[in-house]
């Protein structure tokens, strides 16, 4: 399936210059979203997973199906506030500033082997802070699964060493 003709191209969003990639229309698409996430799940299905975790929001919508496809658990990952108890916390770059996620402390046993998920990697700074928020848990990134890879901002090379996977690369 050619999921690049499920994603919509907006030109100047968020601002002037960029242009965004879209996956609402590839989301709105029963076969595609159904093939996204089997492709996922297929990718890792040998690797022993038991947890995978997922950003607020995209990685949610992607990230507890494919659990599901595995039989295992899902772990959300969100931003400040958002979670009750208490939380491990990892900040990250972006282009004016940090931002901060957080993952309950309790959301992963010892040695949980976990995949990450999410729908874009760009410059790597979210993906590379659920890793941080992983490995503070005491858990193993056993790798990334991604949606869409935009390969020219370089986002892999601020990954840990574990295998990424992009079902499309722009």
């Amino acid at each position: 399936m050619d999921l690049k003709a499920l994603i919509r191209d907006v030109p100047d969003f968020p601002k002037p210059g960029i242009l965004f990639r879209d996956i609402t229309t590839l989301l709105r698409h029963p076969q595609g979203l159904r093939y996204t996430i089997d492709c996922l799940a297929h990718h890792y299905a040998d690797q022993e997973i038991d947890v995978v975790v997922g950003a607020e929001s995209r990685g949610f919508i992607f990230g507890a199906p494919v659990a599901y496809r595995l039989g295992c658990g899902f772990v959300p990952i969100r931003k400040p506030g958002k979670l009750p108890g208490p939380v491990h916390a990892a900040e990250y770059a972006l282009e004016y500033g940090t931002d901060r996620l957080e993952m309950a402390q309790d959301g992963l046993a010892p040695g949980a082997r976990v995949l990450i998920v999410d729908d874009v990697i760009a410059t790597g700074g979210t993906a590379a802070a659920m890793a941080q928020l992983v490995t503070q848990s005491q858990g193993e990134v056993m790798g990334f699964g991604f949606i869409i890879e935009l390969r020219d901002l370089g986002g892999r090379q601020n990954l840990p060493d574990a295998p990424v996977l992009a079902l499309v690369e722009y």
